[in-house]
């Protein structure tokens, strides 16, 4: 059985990943617009874009995005303490 329920091998072909990406940006879109940052942690808000993410993505892929998602946010303080520096270095 392979990655997205076929039975075809374990490779993913550009239109398998452009799936999974399209299922997981919309389910992302969901989240920040719920204000959520740790998927799975949205209840019901989210459900139809969570189960095609589920649908048409791999697990790791699913977990690793997911991951992603938080220290991208964890991130963003920094990058923008780094780009408020950089803009005061280029005005002196």
């Amino acid at each position: 059985m392979g990655w997205f329920g076929s039975d075809k091998p374990n490779t993913t072909s550009r239109e398998d990943r452009s799936k999974c990406w399209e299922a997981r940006d919309a389910y992302f879109s969901c989240l920040d617009t719920a204000e959520v940052v740790v998927a799975g942690t949205e209840g019901s808000k989210c459900a139809s874009q969570r189960k095609s993410y589920e649908k048409n993505c791999a697990k790791s892929w699913i977990d690793y995005f997911n991951q992603r998602r938080v220290l991208a946010e964890k991130q963003k303080p920094f990058l923008a303490q780094a780009a408020s520096q950089a803009a005061e270095a280029r005005r002196l």
